[in-house]
């Protein structure tokens, strides 16, 4: 599927569709929630900070989050500044980000920087650019195969967080954990802020990569919305397989996640929490075997009564029907699907954005 193919997809198939347009068209629960996007969305443009916030602005959005120290042209003080001036001058709102903060993770990378040292750094470049939340995460799944307690990964990073309070505080921006890559569910991420101190820390509050860890989204929100100060938001198909269930990420409306009833419950648990999609698609599905013993031992604390509602959800689910082009395979991609893969992230990021402005969400499209 060419670019060409893409745009039309955007423009001529009415985008949403089917019982999703009915309820985007009838119900509007996000009402005067702020919108945006997280960066990682069009990874795949190179887009540095002042193209981000442009885009941004061309979109009518309130708010973007720069999820990456890597997203700035230069982290220098008087660039950051003008950076600051720029979203201010066009009306977008910052959230900034960095990544693995605790020193025990696989996906720790070591480096001439204390993890104490990489957070207040990028504290300090989230406060030199007004943002209020600076996002990061502790590891991934992988942390839960190695055979270490899960508790000691928290206890790390519990560790780290309470040794940078006092800048944190100072400088007025608050750490937003997420729930990252299967690496946590929402009861561990909860033990993670209230240990570390949710004076200063919160949640980055992600609902796609619950599916990872056999949660259901819904169940995330409501654990962990009281304590969120930015998002990660998202669509998942999710549905029953040989070996428990497969999930596949996809923009928002095309998924199995009833946005209405998601939404109403945000808007009572953090209505202040700006909505940033990150959306991702263009990878295969991934299987969760949880019907295979083995399983078990990476998550063995989960709650029946939650693993119900996820099983519930993956009972309501079926394949993905749509077109997609993959993007994490092997091999060596021909130009031209390089150019469709770009193209892809841009129309599902817009497509997703105009869903959520259908629900209510975005302060500028209700001014």
């Amino acid at each position: 599927m060419g670019v060409q193919t893409l745009a039309t997809r955007a423009a001529g198939m009415g985008v949403f569709g089917g019982a999703a347009a009915a309820a985007a068209a009838t119900s509007r629960p996000a009402q005067g929630i702020r919108l945006g996007f997280d960066t990682y969305s069009v990874r795949a443009f190179g887009w540095k900070d002042m193209q981000l916030i442009d885009y941004a602005a061309k979109l009518k959005l309130d708010t973007v989050q720069i999820s990456s120290l890597s997203d700035f042209s230069s982290l220098e003080a008087e660039h950051l500044k003008q950076v600051r001036s720029h979203a201010e001058s066009v009306g977008i709102q910052l959230d900034a980000g960095t990544g693995c903060v605790c020193p025990i993770s696989k996906a720790w990378k070591p480096g001439p920087e204390t993890p104490e040292q990489y957070v207040v750094k990028s504290l300090k470049v989230a406060h030199a650019i007004g943002a209020q939340a600076m996002r990061c995460y502790m590891g991934s799944r992988e942390d839960r195969r190695t055979g270490r307690p899960i508790e000691e990964y928290i206890e790390a990073t519990v560790k780290v967080f309470r040794n940078v309070r006092s800048q944190a505080m100072d400088l007025g921006v608050k750490i937003a954990i997420e729930n990252h890559a299967g690496d946590m569910q929402a009861r561990e991420t909860r033990t993670l802020i209230e240990e570390a101190g949710k004076d200063f820390v919160g949640s980055n509050l992600d609902c796609g990569n619950p599916i990872q860890c056999i949660e259901d989204p819904q169940v995330t929100l409501e654990i962990l919305g009281p304590y969120a100060v930015t998002t990660h938001i998202r669509d998942s198909i999710i549905y029953e397989h040989p070996r428990g269930a497969a999930y596949h990420w996809v923009a928002l409306g095309d998924g199995v996640i009833n946005w209405e009833r998601f939404l109403t419950t945000y808007q009572k648990l953090c209505p202040k929490a700006a909505i940033q999609l990150e959306i991702i698609t263009g990878r295969p599905p991934e299987v969760i075997p949880y019907l295979e013993e083995d399983f078990w031992k990476i998550y063995p604390k989960t709650l029946a009564s939650e693993f119900a509602r996820f099983v519930a959800l993956a009972k309501s689910g079926h394949p993905f029907s749509g077109t997609m082009i993959m993007e994490d395979t092997t091999g060596k991609k021909p130009p031209e699907y390089v150019a469709a893969l770009r193209e892809q992230q841009r129309v599902d990021l817009e497509r997703s954005l105009e869903f959520a402005k259908k629900l209510g969400a975005c302060v500028k499209s209700q001014a």
